[in-house]
């Protein structure tokens, strides 16, 4: 089969590998839609430690069963599904609270432990094995590229739980309008938000119009200059956001997402999800302001199950985030693509056998 295999650090290939075989309690799935994620680019660059090379990425993708394993019961051939990447033991502290996105076995294949695309090889390949735990059936009407958002609009949801979600009527800011961010303003949107803000950069210009289009009532371009605090209370009406998501993955924006908050209001940190980025911050800011902060990695099962509902119902639109359809063998294009930002890009879907 046809696979991306990242043969070291910053070196990938387009090659051919055996096809995987499936074993008990897994699934194989024909990857119908896969996509490249920010994460995969530090994956190359050797920023995500419990990746080994030679590995096979790609965690955000959707496809049909062709067979499945001895004890797989819920999933049989020609089911369509999308795929939550995180597995786990099921039998650690953390699995018995249902947060198995924390496992205390991570990385441990014999533990029953799976972090697809991570520990073990993932979607950007023609074939791919996964737990049948994995899987999530997709709803009528919704196609392979709805399958590759399960586990991306699972994590956006988790985050937004984790601040005890939105009630209604909740001045909220999302910091950061990648496909992280897009799908954050869908989302709050859809769960009740009274003031939706979507914030980035003057680079952002493009994605915080679509930002607007999908639902934000106001957007906030910031620079070096911009004093968060000021400009947040110009939008709120001198108080300060309830809610702030924080999905840019940078110092900077960590810090602008807490000056955000109002006196007793909610952040929530989901960015920086591999090792160093350092923040430097006023600890009064936390103390004094009484924020709850919360960091979030990752995403419980229950959720992408939601995320799916949210989808078939209209709620959430992805074709918006899907800027580039290309077949895999074009990958080297589509890497060129997200990495050099030659053009527009939130997600590029590869079309394994063809866009």
């Amino acid at each position: 089969m046809l696979a991306v295999v990242f043969s070291k650090s910053d070196e990938y290939t387009l090659s051919e590998v055996p096809q995987p075989e499936v074993g008990p309690q897994q699934v194989l799935i024909q990857v119908r839609s896969t996509t490249i994620c920010g994460t995969d680019v530090k994956m190359l660059h050797g920023q995500v430690p419990s990746v080994q090379y030679p590995h096979i990425p790609g965690h955000e993708f959707g496809g049909q069963v062709i067979a499945v394993g001895e004890g797989v019961t819920h999933t049989q051939p020609g089911d369509r599904v999308g795929v939550e990447v995180h597995v786990g033991c099921g039998a650690c502290a953390r699995c018995s609270e249902g947060l198995y996105n924390l496992c205390l076995n991570y990385g441990a294949v014999n533990e029953g432990h799976t972090h697809i695309g991570f520990t073990v090889p993932g979607g950007l390949a023609e074939y791919c094995v996964v737990p049948g735990k994995a899987v999530h059936h997709l709803s009528d009407g919704l196609d392979f590229d709805h399958g590759a958002f399960i586990d991306t609009l699972g994590i956006v949801l988790w985050a937004i739980e984790r601040a005890g979600g939105i009630r209604a009527g909740e001045r909220v800011a999302v910091i950061g309008p990648g496909a992280l961010g897009l799908l954050a303003v869908q989302a709050a949107r859809a769960l009740g938000a009274g003031q939706l803000i979507a914030v980035g950069t003057a680079q952002d210009e493009t994605r915080l119009a679509l930002a607007q289009q999908l639902g934000a009532d106001a957007v906030l371009a910031v620079d070096q200059e911009t004093d968060p605090h000021s400009a947040m209370l110009g939008l709120t009406g001198d108080e300060g956001a309830d809610l702030v998501l924080e999905f840019a993955g940078t110092a900077e924006a960590a810090r602008f997402a807490l000056e955000s908050a109002r006196r007793g209001g909610r952040v929530v940190l989901g960015g920086a999800t591999s090792p160093g980025a350092q923040l430097n911050v006023d600890l009064s800011l936390i103390v004094r302001g009484h924020l709850d902060v919360y960091g979030t990695v990752a995403n419980p099962q229950s959720i992408s199950r939601r995320a799916s509902v949210l989808m078939s119902k209209g709620l959430i639109d992805i074709e918006p985030l899907i800027t580039h359809h290309l077949p895999l063998t074009e990958f080297a294009r589509a890497w060129e693509l997200f990495v050099n930002r030659t053009e527009e890009v939130i997600r590029i879907m590869l079309h394994p056998g063809g866009a």
